[in-house]
C-alpha cells in the first residue's frame, strides 16, 4: 500500500516575532511546499530518502522501527537522523498506533524549494508526518520544536490566512487577499539562511511592553491586509518594519543592505536571512541583481 502527503510552504508577510507574543499574522502558502510518499513492506525497518529540489538524495538512513523510540532525543542540530527519530518518537507519543505493527516502510520525502530558501523545510515536514501518523500537526509541532504554528497553518490551507495563538490554541481565518498591486510586489532572497531559534532568542531577551506590541501589530497587519492601493501598503508596511526595528535596536535591512532602494523592503520571519519582500517595479529584478542577489520571485509566481 502506497500513501503520499503534500504540505505547502509559507511565507509570514506580518506579524514576526510578535505573533509569539498574541499578534496577529497575515501569512500567505506558497506554490512551493514538500511531498511524502510510503509505500508499505514487510522488512520491519524504515528505509528513509530525503531528495531536494533537483531530486538529488540529501539524507537517507534505515532504521529499525522497534528501535526509534529507543533513540535518545538528540540534541544536536547537525543530526538529522537524530531530529526525525525525536519527530517520529513524539508522533506516536500523540498516536500510540503510528508505527506499532510489525510492517516495514520505504518512504521519501521531496522538496520543491531549494533547502536554505527557508519557505519551511522543517514545517512541512511535520504536517506531513502528521498526516501519515493521524495526530494534530500544531501539537507535533510543540512537542518537538517550537514557534508560533503559522508555518503549519500555511501547510494546510491554499489560500492566505490571518493567523493567531494564544496558550497554544491557533485561530486560523482563511481569507481573500489579492492586492490590486500584486504585480508590483517581489520576493527576494538574501542568499542567508537564518536560524528563527537564534532570531527568537534575541527577541526574548528586549525589554518592552509586549501587550502595546501585539496591539499594533495586529492593527498594522489587518490594515495591511485591507489596503486598497500600493501606497497605503507600503506607508503600513514601512510602519511595521520600522516599529520592529525600534524592538530589536538594529537597523532594518534596508538601511544595512538597500539604502538607495526607492521602494520599500520588508523583512519576513526571522531577521537577517531568508526572504525580503520588496515593492517596485520591472526595474526591480535589475536593481537585486545588480547588488548580487539573483533569487528574485514575484508575488504571483511565489503566492499560492
Amino acid at each position: 500500500m502506497t500513501k503520499e502527503f503534500y504540505s505547502n510552504g509559507k511565507l509570514l508577510l506580518t506579524g514576526e516575532y510578535a505573533i509569539l507574543d498574541g499578534a496577529t499574522g497575515l501569512a500567505v502558502p506558497t506554490k512551493y511546499g514538500q511531498s511524502l510518499k510510503i509505500a508499505t513492506n514487510q522488512t520491519g525497518k524504515l528505509d528513509w530518502k530525503s531528495l531536494d529540489n533537483e531530486g538529488t538524495t540529501w539524507f537517507k538512513t534505515t532504521l529499525h522501527i522497534h528501535k526509534i523510540l529507543e533513540v535518545k532525543k538528540e540534541t544536536s542540530e547537525e543530526s538529522v537522523e537524530g531530529v526525525l527519530c525525536n519527530i517520529l518518537r513524539e508522533a506516536k507519543k500523540l498516536n500510540p498506533k503510528f508505527l506499532s505493527g510489525t510492517e516495514g516502510f520505504k518512504v521519501e520525502t521531496k522538496l520543491d524549494f531549494p533547502r536554505d530558501w527557508g519557505l519551511g523545510s522543517s514545517s512541512t515536514f511535520i504536517n506531513n508526518i502528521a498526516q501519515w501518523a493521524e495526530v494534530d500537526a500544531f501539537q507535533l509541532l510543540w512537542n518537538a520544536f517550537s514557534g508560533s504554528g503559522y508555518d503549519i497553518a500555511c501547510a494546510q490551507n491554499d489560500s492566505p490566512i490571518l493567523y493567531q495563538v494564544k496558550d497554544k490554541i491557533p485561530t486560523v481565518t482563511p481569507i481573500t487577499f489579492n492586492p490590486k498591486f500584486k504585480e508590483s510586489l517581489f520576493f527576494i532572497h538574501l542568499d542567508k539562511k537564518q536560524n528563527s531559534r537564534e532570531g527568537i532568542a534575541q527577541y526574548r531577551k528586549m525589554e518592552f511592553d509586549a501587550h502595546r506590541l501585539t496591539e499594533s501589530i495586529t492593527r498594522l497587519t489587518l490594515e495591511i491586509y485591507k489596503s486598497e492601493d500600493l501606497a497605503t501598503f507600503e506607508t503600513l508596511m514601512e510602519r511595521h518594519e520600522m516599529l520592529l526595528a525600534q524592538i530589536l535596536q538594529t537597523k532594518t535591512i534596508k538601511q544595512q543592505l538597500f539604502p538607495d532602494y526607492p521602494g520599500i523592503i520588508k523583512s519576513l520571519g526571522a531577521w537577517g536571512g531568508d526572504f525580503v519582500l520588496a515593492t517596485g517595479n520591472k526595474h526591480t529584478p535589475d536593481y537585486f541583481a545588480k547588488k548580487g542577489y539573483n533569487t528574485i520571485i514575484p508575488y504571483l509566481e511565489m503566492v499560492l
